[in-house]
């Protein structure tokens, strides 16, 4: 029963020790992509590509609500064929503009996706280089972390190493 006691104690203690010389690092990603400058870089690209089309989208869409209005004011005076077809021009013009709206929305989350991709991407290699140039054993996302001290922090680490590496 001694043997026994002193070979679980002695095991404690083992691991114990072995944890202590652990080097952790925590990185908060919400921060780093906030902060880093392809991230402004890449919101630059995308309201260049994205700009336009949307000012189109929202112009068509305010010529959908004058057309309405019209039509409804008008509707009082225009005979039944009219309103008819009048009635079957606008539907037809809301549904491409929707198509066009649905559309637009795609390529924008793919785009975001792939902006964000590269990004995370980029600061994966970043996060890995500085662990191994400063001996990490174990790097985290804040965001699984329930506490840390702020020693074990190294996002301003990550922004800096980020702001010195060209697109």
């Amino acid at each position: 029963m001694k043997t026994k006691t002193a070979l679980f104690l002695g095991l404690m203690c083992a691991s114990s020790m072995s944890y202590a010389d652990l080097k952790v690092g925590v990185i908060n990603m919400n921060l780093v992509l906030e902060q880093a400058p392809q991230m402004e870089k890449a919101k630059k690209r995308f309201d260049q590509k994205f700009g336009p089309r949307g000012k189109i989208l929202e112009s068509q869409q305010k010529e959908l609500q004058t057309l309405e209005e019209k039509l409804n004011k008008d509707a009082a005076v225009m005979s039944e064929a009219e309103k008819q077809k009048a009635g079957k021009d606008f539907q037809n013009k809301i549904r491409d503009f929707k198509k066009t709206e649905q559309e637009f929305k795609e390529d924008i989350n793919a785009n975001r996706n792939e902006e964000l991709g590269k990004l995370q991407r980029k600061i994966g290699e970043v996060a890995s280089s500085i662990a191994k140039d400063e001996e990490y054993d174990l790097l985290l996302l804040s965001d699984v972390v329930v506490y840390k001290k702020e020693q074990f922090d190294i996002t301003a680490q990550v922004v800096k190493k980020l702001s010195t590496i060209p697109e």
